[in-house]
């Protein structure tokens, strides 16, 4: 028979047990031999709070969940299910992370220098300055082309204010109009090519610029 002193009173031994959950421990299952042990699980509400026990609200099924052994050790932790625009999200974050990592990849093993950077933007500007200069004399040349046309056509109605002058034939102002296109055409395509040296110029100054960190953050301190 056991004596009373080496009994531990039950209130003591619910007290116990309470004080262990308050503090977050998970709760051990009674040892039987003969019985299953039932899981114990870990999870988060969605105010942040963690909970133990051994089955889990449907309203908590998506969120963070352990199953622990019998120590309280994690063996299996399912990641909180993120809602599809945060998946996104996160997969864009990932994404741009990457290209990151291979754009500097690619500037650390393609140049030596920043100058080489520097070089390349100067000849690709230059390529560039070509095509302006083009464009622009191309374009007055249309503009040399529209006046001539335009002189003609103070000849004709409407623009001839003599009561004899004849209505203006329609190949010329076929040919007004195909010119007044060709004008606009060439100087939409000059204002994008003066865009590009812009865009060229940013882009490469801000490659010159992440070269001279990637460099220096591999420089012994």
């Amino acid at each position: 028979m056991t004596s009373m002193k080496n009994r531990i009173p039950t209130a003591l031994l619910l007290l116990a047990v309470t004080a262990g959950v308050a503090q977050g421990a998970p709760p051990r299952p009674a040892s039987n031999s003969t019985a299953t042990p039932s899981k114990t699980y870990r999870w988060v509400d969605d105010q942040g709070v963690t909970h133990y026990g051994d089955s889990i609200p449907p309203e908590n099924a998506q969120g963070n969940i352990a199953e622990l052994n019998s120590t309280g050790v994690a063996l299996k932790v399912s990641p909180a299910r993120l809602p599809p625009a945060e998946q996104a999200a996160l997969l864009q974050r990932d994404e741009d992370a990457a290209k990151v990592k291979q754009h500097d990849q690619f500037l650390l093993t393609t140049y030596t220098s920043a100058h080489d950077i520097e070089q390349l933007r100067d000849e690709r500007v230059a390529q560039l300055a070509a095509q302006i200069t083009a464009s622009r004399g191309y374009i007055d040349s249309v503009g040399s082309r529209l006046a001539s046309l335009r002189e003609r056509a103070r000849s004709f109605k409407p623009y001839s204010a003599s009561p004899t002058a004849r209505r203006m034939p329609d190949p010329l102002a076929a040919e007004i109009v195909q010119t007044l296109n060709e004008a606009r055409s060439q100087a939409d395509t000059l204002a994008s090519r003066e865009q590009e040296v812009r865009e060229v110029r940013r882009t490469f100054q801000a490659d010159i610029d992440r070269y001279r960190e990637l460099v220096a953050s591999q420089r012994p301190r």
